[in-house]
């Protein structure tokens, strides 16, 4: 069976990030995600879905994201069933992050935008241990090169791929 949902969108509210009993973090936030298409006349419509994020992938989500923010979210759909206080049944349909990835410019903490992308670590929900990754690097600068980087090809059509 396939489960898989991948969506990219803006975060609706700022994340906050939550505790349960025995000490997991979790958050749960909303995306909107702008449809691809615009009837003529028409404002562009959007889809809002719930996401729960787990663990490191919660912690990096309240960290590095607030409301209006661009995230990308991999993950799979679960539905569960609930009851409301005055007893009617309900049921949730949200989207499970496996893996949660900047998809833009990202704000850096003195509140500019900077450039370059990361990623959050990938979410174990079994209860594994995981590895904090390592600081993301910038991407070198084309700008910062000189023509004597870059090595001459020949102009035959015999072509080395």
């Amino acid at each position: 069976m396939i489960n898989r949902v991948i969506l990219m969108g803006r975060l609706v509210a700022d994340p906050e990030l939550k505790t349960t009993n025995t000490g997991i973090s979790v958050t749960s936030f909303r995306i909107a995600v702008d449809r691809n298409y615009v009837k003529a006349g028409e404002q562009r419509q959007a889809d809002f879905f719930d996401i729960v994020a787990w663990r490191s992938s919660a912690e990096f989500v309240c960290r590095n994201f607030s409301k209006g923010s661009l995230i990308a979210v991999d993950g799979q759909l679960q539905s569960r069933q609930y009851q409301t206080k005055d007893g009617q049944n309900r049921t949730a349909i949200e989207v499970v992050a496996d893996n949660v990835s900047f998809t833009g410019e990202r704000r850096d903490t003195s509140g500019t935008y900077g450039g370059g992308y990361s990623q959050a670590p990938r979410a174990n929900t079994y209860g594994g241990s995981q590895v904090a990754p390592a600081a993301p690097q910038q991407p070198a600068a084309y700008s910062a090169g000189s023509a004597d980087d870059f090595q001459a090809m020949p102009l035959d059509d015999d072509l080395p791929f």
